[in-house]
């Protein structure tokens, strides 16, 4: 029996190649090493486009190749606020993915009534500066209290009073739909532009105010457009990879 043991652990130590749970390990001294290289990479996670176009022309290794010319890397934004770098297939047709860029974007209450102080910090921090922006801002910070109206029977129209100088008062309509640049997307490509509608109203606590998204979440194709449209200038020049959207 200690002649098999032995015999067993000598055999442990000889070059050899096993097949755990799919994937081939080529054994050296006990040690194993995947055949075929790395099949689940780390993930590296980063925040902005800069970082993944100064990742990519500077410290991707250059022995990411393949026959033929094909790409050896994708960049694919997947939305408005992700985009990832992942590998044409490897042997066993799977894709390593080698970075997530993920948007980190201030939450924009939309789509909700909120007080009208927090509403025109929001819009004063939140949003690109617009025409639309002043006229809304205009109006939302110099509402009077319990004056706003319906005006007409749309559901969208308004009118309501606000201060127009010291001792002024003026009836206005408020605009509706407006078109406003929100900080949706990344930072290195311009905010798209997006219709909204309008709203305030009285209620116990004051005036509130709300933007309701009017395009139907077109938007959202637009950013796409405009990040693919970044990265394919930003990396030009660059061999061996490929921008979709």
């Amino acid at each position: 029996m200690i002649k098999e043991a032995l015999q067993y652990i000598i055999g442990l130590q000889q070059p050899r190649i096993e097949e755990i749970s799919n994937q081939k390990y080529y054994f050296h001294n006990g040690i194993p090493i995947l055949v075929d290289g790395c099949r689940d990479c780390e993930t590296l996670e980063i925040s902005t486009l800069t970082s993944l176009v100064d990742y990519i022309k500077n410290r991707l290794p250059d022995d990411f190749s393949t026959p033929g010319g094909m790409p050896k890397m994708i960049v694919h934004v997947e939305s408005e606020t992700e985009v990832r770098l992942v590998t044409v297939f490897n042997d066993d047709m799977k894709r390593w993915e080698l970075a997530k860029v993920k948007a980190r974007l201030p939450r924009i209450a939309l789509n909700e009534f909120v007080g009208q102080e927090q509403f025109i910090i929001q819009m004063q921090s939140m949003f690109t500066d617009t025409d639309d922006k002043a006229i809304v801002m205009q109006v939302a910070g110099n509402v009077e209290d319990k004056t706003i109206a319906n005006y007409g029977d749309d559901g969208v129209s308004q009118k309501a009073t606000i201060k127009t100088g010291l001792a002024n008062l003026e009836d206005v309509i408020v605009p509706n739909p407006v078109k406003l640049r929100p900080f949706r997307t990344f930072h290195e490509v311009e905010q798209p532009e997006i219709e909204f509608v309008f709203r305030m109203r009285n209620g116990s606590n004051g005036i509130s105010c709300a933007l309701f998204e009017a395009d139907g979440g077109a938007w959202k194709f637009r950013a796409v457009h405009s990040i693919a449209e970044y990265l394919k200038e930003e990396l030009k020049g660059v061999e061996n990879i490929a921008v979709l959207s």
